[in-house]
């Protein structure tokens, strides 16, 4: 029973994914060193490829099927999905691959019964190459939200928030593959030479690398795969989105400063801001043990001085008021802004989750804010691009808050909004989509 690592993998991470509510991107990253990087690239494309065009496959297998996905074994339906997003979506696949690899999946997961059928339905398919299942909708939040496989309801929120075509922009940007970040470590700029041979590592390997436009000393690279998983284990480069660096650099943090990053983990923004700021006190905390062990050695392999503690941020934190001359809370969200990482979101995402989210971040808000120095700055941050999460919060917290006020950012033009805060998108600048705002208490008089 012939069927390739690639797509026995990808089939083990889509069923986690499913049935253990798992992330595909950490299954993702957690695969065997000893895999070709052919096989590492397929299962990578098969995997996200599947995620970020579900609902627009599951709608075409019930056309070729004749029956509901959701009267389908999960393996069945696993098998379908992985070989309709080749069929349909990979030019280099050849078709008989697609399928009877899949048909050996579905065999191989014990549904032995099944083979036929799902053979029989990918016959259908290749008969069939242009059926494409929107064709026939004419409401055009439906037919959006099939063509790119976003809830309806998420793209109506959208349009109501942003207007119907930056919704439209957005929601197709979040099915294309992010580009790939990277800034320089502690341990990188320590000497000239280290950084010399991160750039000349890139590009001997044949890759490419642009300087951000958005943050300074960040770049984005293609190409160089070996290279970069190298640098990356030698401790000198860090990937990263370019809005998540910009949230650390416009904390603005100074030598001799004591500064606290409250939900830290993975670390990412507290190791730049050690870096940024030699000397400051850079003090990080997450809720859990297990995330902070996490921190604690990508710290480590960058030669990040932290100091971490765990903390529940919801309630008082572990430190005298007023202790901190920069305090950044880069709370937990709903993550809308990182669909393109992690398209499961969109499906697991409910209504009531953002409403419930909003609040613990204005608690988690209001606990920071006590930690914060007369004329010392506050920064909070999300991935998400709900209002709710963001300017409402924000908004609350100052109706609230009388003796802090928003203070403008050092940003690059085009990023900041009427009300002084930063937004980044991924169908305009091409990063994660954040929400950014900087506060200050105002002076003891």
């Amino acid at each position: 029973m012939i069927i390739s690592p690639a797509r026995r993998s990808a089939f083990e991470i889509l069923r986690r994914v499913e049935i253990e509510d798992a992330f595909a991107s950490v299954l993702l990253a957690s695969l065997d060193e000893r895999m070709r990087a052919s096989d590492r690239a397929l299962c990578y494309e098969l995997v996200m490829g599947v995620l970020r065009r579900r609902m627009w496959l599951d709608r075409t297998i019930e056309h070729f099927a004749r029956r509901p996905v959701t009267k389908l074994d999960l393996a069945v339906r696993l098998a379908l999905e992985m070989a309709l997003y080749q069929l349909r979506f990979l030019t280099r696949i050849p078709p008989s691959a697609a399928v009877n690899e899949s048909v050996n999946l579905v065999r191989a997961a014990g549904v032995k019964s099944a083979a036929s059928f799902v053979n029989a339905v990918l016959r259908r398919a290749t008969r069939e190459p242009d059926f494409d299942p929107t064709n026939l909708i004419d409401d055009r939040f439906e037919k959006l939200a099939i063509q790119t496989s976003h809830p309806r309801w998420l793209i109506e929120r959208w349009a109501a928030a942003f207007g119907f075509e930056e919704a439209q922009n957005f929601v197709h940007a979040n099915n294309q593959t992010p580009p790939l970040s990277f800034r320089l470590t502690t341990r990188a700029i320590a000497t000239n030479d280290s950084r010399d041979e991160v750039f000349n590592a890139i590009e001997n390997g044949g890759g490419t690398i642009n300087p951000s436009e958005i943050v300074a000393d960040a770049w984005r690279v293609r190409g160089a795969t070996s290279a970069t998983r190298r640098l990356v284990s030698d401790g000198l480069i860090y990937f990263q989105d370019e809005a998540s660096q910009l949230v650390a650099q416009v904390l603005g943090a100074n030598a001799n400063e004591r500064v606290l990053d409250i939900a830290a983990a993975p670390g990412s923004k507290a190791a730049l801001i050690a870096m940024l700021a030699p000397g400051a006190t850079v003090i990080a905390g997450d809720l859990y043990e297990h995330r902070v062990a996490t921190m604690r050695r990508l710290a480590a392999a960058q030669g990040a001085k932290l100091h971490l503690l765990v903390h529940d941020a919801t309630r008082a934190l572990p430190f005298p008021p007023t202790s901190f001359d920069r305090v950044l809370l880069d709370a937990p969200c709903s993550a809308t802004g990182t669909l393109r990482r992690n398209p499961e979101i969109r499906y697991r995402l409910k209504p009531e989750d953002i409403v419930e989210l909003s609040a613990k971040q204005l608690a988690m808000l209001s606990s920071a804010a006590d930690l914060v120095r007369p004329s010392g700055r506050l920064v909070y941050s999300t991935c998400s691009v709900e209002i709710e999460e963001n300017e409402n919060v924000i908004h609350q917290f100052l109706t609230h808050n009388k003796n802090f006020a928003r203070i403008n950012m050092d940003a690059p033009d085009g990023l900041t909004t009427a009300r002084g805060d930063v937004r980044t998108w991924p169908h305009r600048q091409g990063t994660d989509g954040f929400f950014i705002a900087a506060l200050e208490r105002k002076p003891s008089l």
